[in-house]
């Protein structure tokens, strides 16, 4: 058999072999959604830490908010500005991002982290459900990584979505929210085909990290036993393990477009 145009490649040079993992996102600038608290604090801090300069978006978690900033801006003063907004108003989204150019001088990263929760057993969703859960999981990362995308062009940034495991194992009358978690993953990999080569667009799909605030009972005492028991690492996670992969996303990662990263303990290959 006659094969033609098959390049073996050999190793790699040594100095490609020995980059350094930088960890760094020093002045670069990012957008985070829903960041005055959980997950969302948790990744502003790790990402402020690295070097980064945070336009913070909350909707009402206005004293959250302020205190995240004064405790970051005390650590490197002007480093992080406040942004109030209902995101479910799709026209106001490109302010959003025009906002955070006019403070910091440009955009590096949007993490699309804000996101409603609560269960909608079939029989008793309503409009105003989907509407919400819909919004907010799928419709808002769409129509504000369209808004940011001409800029991220500009800077070679990134995109970086908060997924679930439960997109792909959908959770017991949560059927809204596991449509559009699933809704998000597809939109994440179409992202990454659309925009690159200049954008990369990746997500995080955390799993037993943070039980709801407002879950009506879903994760009771027993079910949150149930679930670290049958989790591979015996244990629920931490926000800071989806704030540190989120950083692997935007720092270090150069080579990884349309991927979905499971943060769930193992839990999502034993569901």
């Amino acid at each position: 058999m006659h094969v033609s145009n098959v390049h073996i490649l050999g190793p790699l040079p040594h100095r490609s072999r020995s980059l350094p993992m930088t960890q760094s996102l020093d002045q670069k600038v990012v957008l985070i959604t829903g960041g005055a608290h959980r997950v969302g604090a948790a990744t502003a801090r790790r990402l402020h830490a690295a070097g980064a300069r945070l336009m913070v978006h909350y909707r009402s978690s206005e004293a959250a908010a302020q205190a995240l900033q004064a405790e970051l801006n005390a650590l490197r003063a002007d480093s992080v500005a406040l942004v109030q907004a209902d995101l479910l108003d799709i026209a106001g989204l490109p302010e959003l991002v025009k906002n955070t150019v006019n403070r910091f001088g440009g955009l590096d990263v949007l993490v699309n982290n804000a996101s409603s929760f609560f269960p909608t057993p079939v029989g008793d969703i309503t409009e105003k459900h989907w509407d919400d859960l819909v919004g907010t999981n799928l419709k808002v990362p769409l129509f504000l990584s369209q808004a940011a995308a001409p800029v991220l062009r500009k800077s070679g940034g990134c995109i970086i979505n908060i997924v679930d495991i439960h997109s792909e194992r959908p959770l017991r009358s949560h059927v809204l929210y596991n449509a559009a978690k699933a809704g998000l993953a597809g939109l994440t990999r179409s992202l990454a085909r659309e925009l690159g080569p200049e954008v990369r667009v990746n997500g995080v799909s955390p799993g037993a990290v943070l039980w709801p605030e407002n879950d009506n009972g879903t994760f009771d005492t027993v079910t949150r036993q149930r679930i670290i028991s049958a989790t591979p690492l015996k244990r629920a996670g931490y926000p800071e393990d989806i704030a540190r992969t989120v950083l692997f996303l935007a720092a270090d990662a150069p080579f990884i477009t349309g991927q979905i990263i499971a943060v769930d303990g193992g839990r999502s290959v034993h569901i």
